[in-house]
Formats: C-alpha cells, sequence, structure tokens
C-alpha cells in the first residue's frame, strides 16, 4: 500500500522550496520502481559519499553514468553472445536504470568497477562564496564631553 503526501499546504506557506517539494514527490514516485541490481549510499566523510552498485557480470562498456543538473544516472545493457546455449541462466543480465537526485554542490569525482561493483565517489564542494565568512566589526571612537574649561582654554589660544 502507497501511501501519497499532498503538499499544498506547505506551498501557500513557503516561498523557494519549490525544488525540495518536487525532490519529495519523484522520491514517491521512484519507490515503486525497480531496486534491482541492489546499491548501498554511504557517507564516507563530512563532504564524501559513496554509492556502491552490484552489477555482477557487466562489462565496462555495458555500463554509463552521466551527470546533469543534479540528477545522477546509472545505467546497464549488456551485451549478450547469442551464440551461447544457457541450460540454466541465474545471473541477471538484464537492463537496468538508476537515478540519484544529487544535492547543489555534490560532483562526481570517480568511477570505478572492481570485483562487480561499480563505486561512484561523490564529493560535496561548496564554492567559496557560499561558505561561511568572518565579518570584523568597525568601532568608531566614543565622543567624549569636554568641560567647559577646556573649550574657554581652546578660545584663548
Amino acid at each position: 500500500m502507497a501511501t501519497s503526501y499532498d503538499y499544498a499546504p506547505l506551498y501557500r506557506s513557503s516561498v523557494g522550496f519549490d525544488r525540495i517539494f518536487n525532490l519529495l514527490e519523484n522520491a514517491q514516485r521512484a519507490r515503486s520502481s525497480n531496486d534491482w541490481p541492489p546499491y548501498d549510499i554511504v557517507k564516507t566523510d563530512d563532504d564524501t559519499y559513496r554509492i556502491s552498485i552490484a552489477v555482477a557480470g557487466f562489462a565496462q562498456d555495458d555500463l554509463d553514468i552521466t551527470f546533469q543538473s543534479n540528477l545522477l544516472t546509472v545505467t546497464g545493457k549488456k551485451q549478450d553472445s547469442p551464440s551461447e546455449d544457457y541450460l540454466h541462466r541465474g545471473i541477471a543480465g538484464r537492463p537496468f536504470e538508476h537515478r540519484f537526485e544529487l544535492a547543489d554542490h555534490v560532483r562526481v569525482n570517480a568511477a570505478d568497477l572492481n570485483n562487480g561493483l561499480l563505486t561512484i565517489e561523490l564529493v560535496r564542494e561548496i564554492p567559496e562564496a557560499l561558505k561561511p565568512r568572518k565579518i570584523s566589526i568597525q568601532s568608531t571612537p566614543a565622543l567624549t564631553s569636554v568641560a567647559p574649561a577646556q573649550i574657554e582654554a581652546q578660545k584663548a589660544a
């Protein structure tokens, strides 16, 4: 049983969060999709992540990784050799596509295929303009009251 959420009340009381609501709606729709092949998402450090996808039987030429507009897409399409006559086929080789919505300023750092695992390294790089910065506080000299005797002395000089 799938639960659907209505985000309309949130639209009435918030400004500029459209992208977040779209991500939530897309994630809700994507849950019904196929989760094959299995994958892990690991936070390896404060600003680094790793996605590992089990792609046993797929060669490097059978896999495609694209990144566009905060969407990472991993697709696999195995090139079958029709000359083989299988008696039993237990290793799945069907085509797949996984889509991962990435946060702003997250980019793909590297991808590696080793022992049937496709590993994609991600890193979040916040631009200098968006990083917190220290603001110096300027102090102005305080106004001091001058005694009337000092004013008279200044006038006489």
